[in-house]
């Protein structure tokens, strides 16, 4: 199995804007420069994280992305997820249609124990934990800046 690019980039994503800090106005084109994101990719992939409510999307020339969660409570999996799905290493621990023999089939509880310890391993990981740790990228000092009010006009 292998995290998709989509995945890769949106814990990237994440581990940018808690590195700048909750709250933080971060313009989209800073962090697709940084990585090296596609602008139009990145823009879909912050879509999904805004559903599930982990960054806020900011519009207009003045607009970015704005981390909603302190980075203690966002884990790995939760990230990973809101792009790919739920984890299954195979359909059959999924979905028991897609083959009569599932419940019973040792190769499937093998699959399901993967799958477990995976979702487990990922969701004991918080990007709080992960800024404590040495990361292959430097990121730069967070820059204070005024957010917009939602309300303003």
């Amino acid at each position: 199995m292998k995290l998709t690019r989509a995945g890769e980039y949106a814990v990237r994503c994440v581990m940018y804007l808690a590195s700048q800090g909750q709250g933080t106005l971060v313009s989209r084109r800073e962090v697709a420069e940084f990585f090296e994101i596609p602008d139009s990719f990145l823009a879909k992939i912050a879509q999904k994280l805004a559903k599930v409510g982990i960054i806020e999307i900011k519009q207009g020339a003045k607009g970015g992305y704005v981390l909603r969660r302190d980075p203690v409570s966002i884990t790995m999996l939760e990230v990973v997820e809101s792009i790919i799905g739920e984890i299954a290493l195979n359909d059959c621990v999924i979905s028991a249609d897609t083959c009569h023999s599932s419940v019973n089939c040792a190769v499937n509880r093998v699959w399901t124990r993967a799958r477990n310890q995976l979702r487990a391993t990922l969701a004991e990981v918080t990007f709080a934990d992960l800024l404590k740790e040495d990361s292959c990228f430097i990121f730069p000092q967070p820059q204070q800046v005024d957010i917009p009010n939602s309300s303003d006009g």
